[in-house]
């Protein structure tokens, strides 16, 4: 008999007559998050039977063009951190890193 707990996240998405997005809310009670609302997210999950990413990509549509490049910019960076814990591929990481700076650099993110 497996001693497993369960934790959920919920993300609930309120769309116009479009079916655009006008409002992201997330709730994860383990995390204490309670409908917190979220301008936009990006999911990504492994499948391994296909081998494949699949990806949920959403943001409302009063999301500010700046802070989209800012939001980018912080999951790119996220994304080199966390690629590093799972694989201790510090050249790898490195690489990452600047192009996280390149990118930051182009957008003027920088001050």
């Amino acid at each position: 008999m497996s001693n497993t707990i369960t934790s959920e996240i919920t993300i609930n998405v309120e769309l116009d007559h479009n079916r655009v997005p006008e409002k992201l809310t997330w709730s994860a009670q383990d995390g204490g998050v309670q409908k917190e609302e979220a301008k936009a997210m990006m999911l990504s999950i492994w499948d391994s039977n296909v081998k494949e990413t699949l990806r949920i990509d959403l943001w409302t549509k009063d999301m500010p063009v700046d802070e989209m490049k800012q939001f980018f910019h912080q999951t790119l960076v996220a994304m080199a951190d966390t690629f590093q814990r799972a694989t201790q591929d510090e050249k790898m990481t490195d690489t990452m890193k600047d192009f996280c700076d390149y990118f930051a650099e182009k957008m003027e993110l920088k001050q």
